[in-house]
């Protein structure tokens, strides 16, 4: 007995990111198959707990393509009349996230039949960047680096020169999974661009990067240099923070003796009692004499007084009167009575 059954036979796809992809599903309906015709698209999750998603139908001479919002706009039908024998479905503008098993299933009673397609999305290489590593000198290593910033596995990368023998060095060692072409004892000859391609299943990308070795700098003067350098800046900083802190102890010293001074200087005294303790210490000393401390005050004669003072004729010689002022009670102060002359009328001393 005939029954319904699928024709289409490939069951894995592999597509680009942006691309498009049709999954086919043709079927062939026999005699028997009387009941009505429904086509039906549906997601199997990779987690086996998760239900399946309805993409898109085809029921009762209807298409119904809402039930999943994720490819909304994005996927149809092959074939617009689907009941002539083409359910195929188109995936347009396609995404990494559309990677997955995707099923058709044709049912028109009594003939049920159904089949699976695997779908992998994957992303060409893109943003690939080339680089330098290490000091492009004479003798020495370098390293040329290639790196995709984008790009679905297995990425490989393959390095050739562009410019002069248009050939990779004999020295040359290359790792295509890496994308690190390493050039040992590196010399003038290895000088010129070079080119990395960066490949997956679904397409490529490029990047070039220029070379250019030289001979070794004077590393000793250029040490010489940087010693001398630092030595200078130790040196101009030791002398600022030197000049900085004599300041700081020059300003501080000058606030602490003008604190000093308001603080030991007394106020000044005034002319009253100035006077009074000048003649306080006068009756002192005067009190405090005795016969040993008047010894230097007796012994000088009047006598020899110059005589130019005292020896002038009465009308050349004013009088003057004798002072009245009381003796000074000597007896009470403990010191010596001491004789002092006077002058008569005549101008001798008495």
């Amino acid at each position: 007995t005939r029954s319904l059954s699928i024709t289409s036979n490939q069951s894995m796809f592999e597509k680009a990111q942006g691309e498009k992809v049709t999954l086919p599903c043709t079927f062939v309906l026999s005699r028997e198959d009387e009941g009505p015709l429904d086509i039906e698209w549906v997601l199997i999750p990779a987690d086996n707990q998760k239900k399946e998603e309805i993409i898109i139908m085809y029921a009762v001479d209807r298409i119904y393509n809402h039930y999943y919002a994720a490819m909304t706009g994005r996927m149809q039908f092959t074939n617009p009349d689907p009941k002539s024998g083409d359910g195929s479905l188109d995936i347009l503008n396609l995404k990494s996230s559309d990677t997955g098993t995707y099923q058709c299933k044709v049912k028109k009673a009594p003939g049920v039949q159904s089949k699976k397609i695997h779908l992998t999305v994957l992303v060409k290489p893109a943003r690939t960047k080339c680089s330098v590593e290490g000091p492009q000198e004479i003798g020495r290593d370098v390293v040329l680096k290639c790196a995709s910033q984008e790009g679905s596995p297995l990425l490989s990368y393959d390095w050739r020169r562009v410019s002069g023998t248009r050939e990779l060095p004999a020295t040359s060692m290359l790792n295509k999974n890496t994308g690190e072409l390493l050039l040992k004892n590196a010399s003038q000859d290895h000088s010129g661009t070079y080119s990395c391609v960066a490949s997956n299943r679904v397409g490529t990308d490029e990047c070039s990067v220029e070379l250019n070795v030289t001979p070794p700098m004077n590393t000793a003067g250029i040490i010489a240099g940087a010693i001398t350098g630092t030595l200078l800046g130790l040196f101009v900083l030791a002398f600022l923070v030197f000049h900085c802190c004599k300041k700081h102890r020059e300003k501080k010293y000058e606030k602490e003796v003008h604190h000093e001074i308001r603080e030991d200087v007394p106020p000044p005294k005034s002319r009253s009692s100035t006077a009074r303790s000048y003649i306080g210490s006068n009756r002192s000393s005067l009190g405090s004499m005795s016969p040993s401390n008047m010894e230097g005050y007796t012994k000088t004669p009047y006598s020899q007084v110059p005589s130019e003072d005292f020896e002038r004729t009465p009308a050349q010689n004013p009088t003057f009167a004798p002072p009245k002022v009381a003796a000074p009670n000597l007896s009470r102060m403990g010191a010596v009575p001491v004789m002092i002359p006077a002058q008569s009328k005549d101008g001798s001393i008495v």
